[in-house]
């Protein structure tokens, strides 16, 4: 019996070679695009490019282990679970509805061979020396504006130009470190260049992503195509910024991050991770004495350089834009004070201009004395007459762009192809030219290459042609010095609107280089960073827990123990309500009023003793809603925002376990409406909900270091728990429904120690026996005596100093005894004030931390933790 798989109109013939099925299930390019697969251009009447694959593709597709290709289905869906798994996101600004998206990753690479990246490499090293000669020049002397070989609107106009920068010599000698120039090839098959980027590129995580997941999926060819290695390259920009730094190999390296709602904030807690260096917010820094400075828990560290992710206008509020909250205060000072080398240096941002484009040769000609060897785009600035003369004459085949990109300024458009445009709307756009050009640039649109893709959603599934341009990254080894990452980032254009544009939805490609035999290359196997570190350097080498990072960690702390107090306390509401047999009222009472006070209802909910069902349908209906209670369904979406603000710290089955529990509730809570339920199904919804809580625990306390920034996540979560604990428990006393059985066992349900209390003490209900067990014990996790003890040894060990106002706030555990408790009055008046100190220390402890290691001040006007 024969099982024929998906792609069984293709295996059908046995015979063929895995690459000529390939080849046969594979569209070609379309008219005038070149064809990556083929190696060709496709012509409208010319059916041999049909029969011919490219020698490195097909060596691709022949590869042992293709199963003749019907494994691509699975290897697909191998990809798209790899990177949720690893929670892989890209902002898709398009989508209004969930901006967060997994990244897109097509399942083929682009391969490059050794020639024709030599002559990218050459062409882009001398790019990037350009770029840094004209911003020397303009930063400068200014010859090349006063020589007309750059227009002063270009320059001078433009709002990247920084004046108070004029004159600054950039420490280390380079004002680009890195840059990234965006390459298409045309029906030439040449390599042009369509953009520049030097503010703050990005890509290099995602680059780094996409090759750890594609290599793994064709290992084979990976090896046998020997594609060149990323690390190096990656380790010669670090060890490259240390050697041109101010304080040289034992600079602190910092990136700065705009935060976790950038989009493209996956790749730069990517980045910190791989390259081991400290990812840090505007917040995090301040300026003392004209030298940039970290805060930590151990106080003001400093920091040497600054890889900047944060685009120019936002870096200091002080000299640029007042309304940024992303940058630091005084940080350009630090650059003329020569204290700081940021990478790259600020004032480059109006090379990113299209319009700059159509200038390159003759700078080439003037700076270097060469020819450029990667042309650029036909581009024209229409600021000049001539220029628009020029190009309107074929203004049909150009796409009109925004000279002054992000500007606020100049109006500002997404940039459009003339192609779509009537008669009368591209006389309007003619006369809109001629009254303001420079503010837009003409660029003539060039057919792209086409890459083969592999669709998985037609039938039969099948490889699809689609445009792709190359995003090569030049990276400094040392001062006007550069590389070349051999590989970089492809990027796909969207199949829906024709967009080469991530941010609107479109997919990106590994990129593998081949190793130059002409030059002697072979592969370099070396990893990151794979130095000798002595025992004298390892201190230099220790984690920096950020004040930043420390508080997120201390809410990711306490989210996480309410998020478990919240579940376990509906849960256990729900139950002894939904019972037709439960008429104990003192249980009712102390239920209704620990939901009301925990915020599992809202305010105006009667009381469960007054409408029993009202409350119940309350609660369940505040389960999964964020925006009207503070019940579980909040607690574990601000459980998985703090998270996302400290990525870097987390690891992969951490964040993705997060994602996975508030997306599984949230599902599971939407079939939750309109009173079609049971109390038995909501009560499955909680239950479902509490082994990944579970697991959270155990990634906490058994799967992270023990630093500073662990000890308080661990300090957050015992708050949270000695506050709903002893609140708990005090309130159980004053209701009275310690005296009714089903109370008493209540009471260590929510405390989770039912099985232990019964094996320790049967079936007794004597309240000297529970107080043992959940006050005085410092054997139970649950119990108020062991909380506060881990709570005093943590802080005992977060101290930095001999202070300890800190442990001077709790309660000592050591001077509590069961007889003191005990005795015949009721309610228990010792018991009372031993919980009222409890959880008065909760909030003045937090506030205690908050004001030494969050803000660094002893004056706050109102409580963080309470």
């Amino acid at each position: 019996m024969t099982i024929l798989s998906p792609l069984s109109p293709v295996a059908a013939a046995p015979e063929a070679s895995t690459a000529d099925l390939a080849l046969s299930m594979a569209a070609p390019a379309l008219p005038g695009h070149y064809d990556e697969l083929r190696g060709g251009t496709g012509l409208p009447h010319d059916d041999s490019t049909d029969t011919t694959m490219a020698p490195a593709w097909r060596q691709f597709f022949s590869h042992p282990g293709t199963q003749n290709l019907a494994d691509l289905n699975r290897r697909q869906t191998s990809l798209e679970q790899q990177i949720r798994d690893n929670g892989v996101s890209y902002n898709v600004y398009a989508d209004s509805s969930n901006p967060q998206r997994p990244w897109s990753l097509d399942l083929f690479p682009l391969i490059v061979q050794a020639d024709e990246w030599r002559h990218i490499e050459a062409g882009v090293l001398q790019r990037v020396r350009l770029l840094e000669h004209t911003l020397q020049d303009v930063y400068g002397p200014q010859e090349l504006l006063r020589d007309g070989l750059l227009p002063a609107a270009l320059v001078q106009g433009h709002p990247g130009y920084l004046r108070t920068l004029h004159g600054l010599a950039p420490v280390g000698g380079n004002r680009l470190q890195v840059c990234a120039f965006d390459l298409a090839r045309g029906p030439d098959g040449r390599w042009a260049v369509a953009a520049q980027r030097t503010q703050a590129p990005s890509g290099l995580g995602y680059a780094l992503e996409n090759r750890l997941s594609i290599s793994r999926l064709f290992p084979q060819a990976f090896d046998s195509l020997q594609v060149q290695r990323l690390a190096s390259s990656y380790r010669a920009l670090i060890d490259g910024l240390r050697s041109m730094s101010p304080a040289g190999a034992d600079a602190h390296i910092a990136l700065l991050t705009p935060g976790p709602y950038n989009e493209t904030y996956f790749e730069q807690a990517y980045l910190t991770r791989y390259l081991g260096i400290t990812l840090v917010q505007g917040n995090d820094l301040t300026v003392r004495d004209n030298r940039l400075f970290l805060r930590t828990l151990r106080g003001l560290e400093p920091v040497h350089v600054l890889i900047k992710r944060v685009d120019d206008a936002w870096c200091d509020p002080l000299e640029l834009r007042a309304d940024s909250s992303l940058g630091v205060p005084g940080l350009l000072q630090t650059l003329r004070s020569g204290n700081l080398l940021m990478a790259n240096m600020p004032g480059s941002a109006f090379l990113e201009s299209v319009g700059m484009l159509g200038f390159m040769p003759k700078l080439s000609r003037r700076l270097l004395n060469e020819e450029l060897q990667l042309p650029s785009w036909p581009t024209w600035w229409c600021g000049e007459h001539a220029a628009l003369q020029s190009a309107t004459a074929h203004l049909a085949q150009c796409a009109i762009k925004p000279t002054y990109t992000g500007s606020a300024l100049h109006g500002q458009f997404a940039g459009l192809q003339c192609s779509t445009l009537d008669a009368h709307e591209r006389a309007a756009w003619l006369e809109r030219l001629h009254q303001s050009g420079e503010e837009f640039t003409l660029q003539q649109e060039i057919p792209l290459s086409q890459m083969p893709t592999w669709d998985a959603q037609s039938q039969p599934p099948r490889i699809v042609p689609r445009e792709v341009m190359l995003r090569v990254f030049a990276l400094t080894d040392g001062q006007q010095s550069w590389r070349v990452l051999p590989g970089g980032l492809g990027r796909i254009v969207s199949t829906q609107d024709s967009v080469l544009s991530l941010q609107r939805g479109g997919s990106s490609a590994d990129v593998w280089v081949r190793v130059d035999a002409e030059r002697g290359h072979t592969v370099d196997r070396t990893t990151l960073l794979n130095k000798r570190i002595t025992p004298a350097t390892v201190a230099q080498y220790r984690r920096v827990v950020t004040s930043r990072a420390a508080e997120n960690l201390f809410w990711l702390g306490r989210y996480t123990e309410r998020s478990e107090n919240s579940l376990r306390l509906a849960r256990l509401t729900l139950s002894t309500l939904g019972s037709a047999g439960q008429s104990c009222l003192p249980l009712v009472k102390w239920l209704g009023s620990l939901a009301a006070s925990c915020s599992l209802v809202p305010a105006d909910v009667p009381s469960p003793m007054l409408a029993r069902r009202v409350f119940t349908r309350a609660l369940v209906a505040g389960l999964g809603n964020p925006d009207t209670t503070a019940s579980v369904g909040f607690n574990l979406r601000a459980l998985r925002q703090v998270a996302s603000s400290i990525r870097e710290r987390l690891s992969q089955e951490h964040w993705g376990l997060i994602l996975r529990t508030e997306q599984h509730f949230f599902e599971r809570c939407a079939d939750l409406v309109d009173g079609n339920y049971s109390t038995l199904d909501v009560l499955r919804v909680l239950d479902s909900v509490s082994p990944n809580l579970a697991a959270m625990t155990g990634e906490q306390t058994d799967r992270m270091t023990r630093d500073d920034g662990w000890r308080l996540l661990s300090i957050g979560r015992q708050l949270e728990r000695l506050d709903f604990l002893g609140m708990a428990l005090a309130r159980a006393f004053e209701s009275g429904a310690m005296a009714e059985s089903a109370g008493f066992e209540a009471v260590l349900a929510l405390f989770d120690s039912t099985i232990t209390f019964h094996a320790q003490y049967q079936r007794s209900r004597d309240v000297a026996a529970l107080l043992e067990l959940l006050v005085i014990s410092r054997d139970n996790p649950r119990s108020l005596g062991w909380v506060v003890q881990t709570l005093r040894g943590r802080l005992a060990k977060l101290a930095c100093d001999a202070d300890d106002s800190l442990l001077a706030l709790t309660p000592d555990p050591n001077q509590w005894a069961l007889a003191q408790l005990c005795n015949d009055e009721v309610p228990l008046p010792a018991l009372g004030q031993l919980l009222e100190r409890c959880t008065s220390a909760t909030w003045r402890v937090s506030d205690g931390i908050s004001l030494r290691y969050f803000t660094h001040t002893h004056e706050s006007s109102r409580s963080l933790g309470a």
